[in-house]
């Protein structure tokens, strides 16, 4: 079999197995469906695969590469905030616009079962969590405050996905309570300096881009003088 038809027989297989996944999100499918879908063997699934497990691997890492290609087509605002709620949206537009995909990705629950492939996307947001504490953004660990975020970005996508159907505005409400959360806006209102920052951060379209800029920088000062 030659090498580029290979590929495509392996690509055809892993679709298909994500496909079968997405129509029954969280139950078992069957590796005679995926081979019949694809019009092969099962030789041929476990040459390629040798395992089950190794097909359900092989969707795993096909899924996280199809999200860090789209997480990395977004342009970073400036601001580790505001990318944190950029990427949680698309985190959730991800998981409903690939259901098998994200099924295997983060709703395949097991004890000890971590796919190595979540690392990635979980080394980024941990980057942005880090530095939003060192420009004094966050009123807990870094490392918590990407826990926070990842735990309810995944729960809130598996729930519409289950129920087959978007929720944005529970999405939004999620988001900016967790962001409230690790910024502390929501513990302390009697801080208005910081409510008034991640406000502006969250809408740069009132004041514009470069007056947001501005309006970040100053209100830091002063947020750090209190």
């Amino acid at each position: 079999m030659p090498h580029q038809t290979e590929r495509a027989t392996r690509d055809r297989l892993i679709a298909a197995a994500a496909d079968l996944i997405a129509r029954s999100p969280g139950e078992d499918f069957s590796l005679r469906t995926v081979c019949t879908m694809v019009g092969v063997k099962m030789p041929t699934l476990y040459h390629f695969f040798g395992s089950k497990q190794g097909l359900v691997d092989a969707v795993i890492e096909r899924g996280f590469d199809l999200y860090l290609r789209q997480k990395g087509s977004m342009e970073a605002s400036g601001d580790p905030i505001q990318d944190l709620r950029n990427g949680w949206n698309a985190h959730v537009a991800f998981g409903l616009e690939n259901p098998g995909f994200y099924t295997l990705m983060y709703g395949k629950i097991s004890p000890g079962y971590h796919p190595k492939a979540q690392e990635r996307p979980s080394s980024i947001l941990r980057g942005l969590t880090r530095a939003a504490a060192e420009q004094g953004r966050l009123v807990v660990d870094p490392e918590q405050a990407a826990a926070h975020v990842l735990v309810t970005n995944i729960g809130v996508t598996l729930r519409q996905i289950i129920l087959a159907e978007a929720d944005p505005q529970l999405s939004d409400a999620v988001r900016d309570g967790v962001i409230a959360t690790i910024t502390g806006t929501s513990a302390n209102p009697a801080s208005p300096v910081a409510s008034v920052l991640e406000y502006a951060i969250a809408h740069p379209e009132i004041l514009g881009e470069t007056e947001t800029q501005l309006l970040i920088s100053w209100l830091g000062r002063l947020k750090a003088s209190c």
